[in-house]
């Protein structure tokens, strides 16, 4: 099976989902649809404080900072950012972490798009390894075109292959996700996940508290550090500059408000490794989300990490 990539538009009927579930493109989509752009966020999204009860004020950046505050303090001297977008960053070798966002930063649902292909993947092998058995040839071939290419077809012979929404449900619950992640009634590429979700699964990829196997995880880590050029935008941005990505991208227009959904999930090396996960929408142009993307997860990964 050649590695490509399915260009295909959701249209929503009432509520209805038509045609197919994603698009996918390696690049910017030709003739991407257009609408009015959402009014300028301001780029802290906390909401105000009830009349009478003074607001936080904005720690200083100290030595006693926390990791909270760094990132936040970093994310909101960025300005203004068009729709909205959630964060969460986790270093690997200090133990710090944060999260950003609005109204609840690592408890706000976004459409999934293709990250959750790596979710895919992922309950695939739990089945195989519960099975005690391998990935067969053809399993290999649609799970490298699902993850390097974001091929949809090969995601959606694995989605039925894992038991649909149920079986990703109930590879969640081992892999440390919340029943918000999927459970929808919706198509794969549709469901609602978090932040928090999103840094759960990345913890099951990426270190060995994890219900996956070593072989398992060092498979998921090499197609995902292998994406195909024109797909390794998004959170490698973070990485110190020259080091391969180890990422999944997710992009779709949604097919109500003619906005874009832009996400990326991965591992970033510097000064160690740090998980990092940047979710959006209400992007205007696919280009807007990519960018927005790249400077909170470079921002983020600074505050945490800061390089001499």
């Amino acid at each position: 099976m050649k590695h490509r990539t399915a260009l295909t538009i959701p249209v929503l009927v009432g509520a209805a989902l038509v045609a197919r579930v994603l698009v996918q493109t390696p690049g910017p989509a030709e003739g991407a649809p257009s609408g009015p752009p959402p009014t300028a966020a301001p780029a802290s999204p906390s909401a105000p404080s009830p009349p009478g009860v003074p607001s936080d004020p904005a720690p200083a950046a100290t030595g006693t900072t926390t990791p909270e505050q760094a990132v936040r303090l970093a994310l909101d001297g960025l300005g203004a950012h068009r729709g909205r977008y959630a964060l969460a960053v986790e270093d690997l070798t200090s133990g710090r972490s944060a999260a950003y966002g609005s109204p609840a930063s690592s408890t706000e649902t976004f459409t999934s798009a293709s990250i959750v292909k790596v979710d895919i993947l992922a309950a695939l092998l739990l089945r195989t390894q519960d099975r005690g058995g391998r990935l067969s040839a053809a399993q290999q071939q649609l799970a490298s075109d699902m993850i390097r290419v974001s091929d949809n077809d090969a995601a959606q012979r694995l989605w039925a292959e894992i038991g649909g929404r149920q079986g990703l449900d109930a590879a969640n619950a081992r892999l440390g996700l919340s029943s918000a992640h999927a459970g929808q009634k919706v198509p794969w590429g549709l469901t609602r996940t978090t932040a928090r979700d999103q840094i759960a699964l990345l913890k099951a990829v990426f270190t060995q508290d994890s219900p996956l196997n070593t072989a398992s995880r060092s498979y998921l880590r090499t197609l995902m550090g292998t994406v195909s050029e024109g797909q390794n935008w998004g959170v490698g941005a973070a990485g110190t500059p020259g080091t391969p990505p180890v990422l999944k991208n997710g992009w779709l227009p949604d097919g109500t408000t003619r906005l874009w959904i832009v996400n990326s999930v991965g591992i970033v090396e510097r000064a160690g490794h740090s998980l990092l996960v940047v979710l959006t929408d209400g992007q205007p142009t696919q280009e807007t989300g990519i960018g927005l993307v790249e400077r909170v997860a470079a921002a983020a990964v600074e505050a945490l990490v800061p390089t001499p």
